[in-house]
């Protein structure tokens, strides 16, 4: 469930608060004056994310993708196409090992 509290209780109430970022493992949203202000997360939760993002950037780095589920997607329709060169498994070992050395 997610847990939206207005930024007072950060100060009034920031035992109940710390109960749900670090026992619960939940994201606590904080609003002022009715809109959103901030977001309180554990350190573990937060440097989760962080993980997260630096694995999509390398990805996204090394190979220009970040969208998996649309690379999947391209990947089927190909397959789908007569005119698509089939590669053994021990071709695509090669080249996997290549992009993996920088060649």
């Amino acid at each position: 469930m997610i847990n939206i509290r207005p930024v007072s209780d950060l100060r009034n109430k920031y035992p109940e608060i710390e109960e749900l970022v670090l026992k619960e493992d939940e994201a606590v949203y904080l609003t002022k004056n009715g809109y959103g202000s901030m977001v309180v997360l554990s350190l573990e939760k937060y440097a989760k994310m962080l993980k997260v993002l630096d694995e999509e950037k390398a990805l996204e780095a090394r190979f220009g993708v970040i969208d998996i589920e649309k690379a999947l997607e391209e990947a089927e329709e190909e397959s789908n196409n007569s005119n698509t060169k089939y590669y053994s498994h021990e071709e695509m070992k090669q080249m996997a090992r290549k992009i993996i050395d920088g060649k």
